[in-house]
């Protein structure tokens, strides 16, 4: 992965495989990538944003986890943008 802004479709996916998925797209991040947006899905996703809050709030990549553009998205920002 070596686009500055990645995309995962969590949608569907339980928050074991949400949890895969994610993990290995921190594992396969390259170092110019800045963000990774979280597609989960606002009226089924709300467990899976909660569980992404929780799960990375201390993860070492993760400098902070904010909204997205809309409910449906969470962003794990990897790097600020200057």
């Amino acid at each position: 992965m070596s686009a500055p802004f990645v995309k995962i479709d969590l949608h569907g996916k339980t928050q074991q495989e949400a949890i895969r998925v994610i993990d290995r797209a921190l594992a396969d991040v390259s170092p110019a990538t800045y963000q990774i947006h979280l597609i989960h899905g606002f009226n089924h996703g709300t467990s899976l944003r909660s569980m992404i809050r929780d799960e990375y709030r201390y993860e070492s990549k993760i400098k902070r986890i904010i909204p997205g553009d809309n409910p449906g998205i969470t962003v794990l920002v990897l790097k600020e943008l200057y």
